[in-house]
């Protein structure tokens, strides 16, 4: 029997492995042995996901805390001598930066971190200084970089963080790409779920889903929206509310309807027209395309990683970071253009179809681990 490569995966919260390595995942563990290193919070879940892989449990601080980095450090490089890994990847950065470190110690051959967005591009003084610092020991200590967009691959080249000749992007970006058997057009969610928000069939309504804080501009969104004072529109705002937004706008607007509810992301997406994502800083924006699958088009923030995610007036429509006047005369004009935002939820279909079909990424991944551990 031959003896089979083994990969070791870390990440710092089992969202990350989630929304971006499952599908891989379920692939590679054809081929090789595979663990998961997470901060785990429930112990089945990869049972839940039918996936049989080792899981092993690091407390991961997701904020920088010395004692509590150094313990995890120790327990990586424990692991690592014990295991001796043919390869580990990395995601998020704080798990990028430990288990690097810890690789590299170890002698692990094959070092691999996947650059997902950067926190310090938005950032200015010390503080940007030090988190492109760990961005920049993460792309030393790796011996690949996969990074998620090409304008984010553009950006970390350009400030001096990555080595080009070992840094890469996965066909038109995106790391996990597109479940299409997940993320398309349903009538019966679109009218039952509709009903159940008491939205009605003829409303037209703009969506938002991810994470609620500051960085996001979901403030901007929730001014442009009541400037746009749109008859007979709503604003879905969906995800974890990191900031205790939605208390500062409850029972103010009517058609401004905010839900926690993250584990169906395609049902909110199905009974919505436009996807809007006006973000200070994203690696590439996967649910543009993910929406764009279910044949929405965007309105998204003219930054690096959402502007490889859609195709200006074609798939979507961009504005400036921050621009509220922009962001409320766009969504006055696709709710007054239907066939417009029809045109566009079309091409974005075809385009998610087309470049960003799930099984399209997964390949690659399967490409790339064959070539690199042969």
């Amino acid at each position: 029997m031959v003896n089979r490569k083994s990969i070791c995966f870390v990440a710092t919260v089992e969202f990350a492995v989630s929304a971006f390595l499952l599908n891989h995942l379920k692939e590679l563990s054809k081929y090789y042995d595979l663990t998961v290193i997470v901060n785990l919070k429930n112990p089945n879940f990869l049972i839940d996901k039918k996936l049989n892989i080792n899981l092993v449990n690091i407390n991961f601080s997701r904020k920088i805390n010395i004692i509590s980095d150094l313990l995890s450090l120790v327990q990586l490089v424990y692991l690592f001598l014990i295991k001796r890994y043919d390869a580990v990847h990395s995601i998020t950065p704080k798990a990028g930066l430990l288990a690097m470190i810890a690789s590299f110690l170890t002698f692990i051959p094959v070092r691999i971190h996947c650059f997902t967005g950067q926190v310090w591009a938005t950032k200015s003084g010390l503080s940007r200084l030090f988190l492109k610092l760990i961005d920049k020991v993460i792309g030393i200590l790796s011996t690949q970089n996969i990074i998620d967009s090409k304008s984010q691959y553009n950006f970390l080249v350009k400030h001096n963080v990555l080595n080009k000749d070992k840094s890469l992007v996965f066909g038109s970006g995106s790391v996990s790409g597109v479940d299409l058997l997940k993320f398309k057009p349903n009538t019966k969610v679109k009218l039952s779920l509709r009903k159940k928000l008491k939205i009605s069939p003829a409303s037209f309504v703009f969506v938002f889903i991810g994470r609620l804080n500051y960085e996001k501009g979901i403030y901007d969104l929730i001014d442009s929206f009541i400037l746009a004072d749109l008859k007979s529109a709503y604003l879905l705002i969906i995800g974890p509310d990191e900031e205790n937004i939605s208390s500062k706008f409850k029972g103010k607007q009517s058609n401004i309807i905010f839900s926690d509810i993250t584990s169906s992301p395609q049902d909110f997406l199905a009974i919505s027209n436009v996807l809007c994502l006006p973000s200070y800083r994203e690696g590439f924006g996967n649910i543009v395309i993910e929406a764009a699958a279910i044949g929405l088009p965007s309105i998204v923030s003219n930054i690096y990683g959402l502007s490889d995610a859609i195709v200006q007036n074609k798939t979507g429509l961009t504005h400036e970071p921050k621009d509220v006047e922009e962001i409320t005369r766009l969504m006055i004009a696709l709710f007054n253009d239907r066939k417009l935002v029809a045109e566009l939820g079309e091409a974005a279909k075809n385009r998610a179809i087309s470049e960003f079909d799930s099984k399209i990424l997964v390949k690659h991944w399967k490409d790339f681990y064959s070539h690199k551990l042969t």
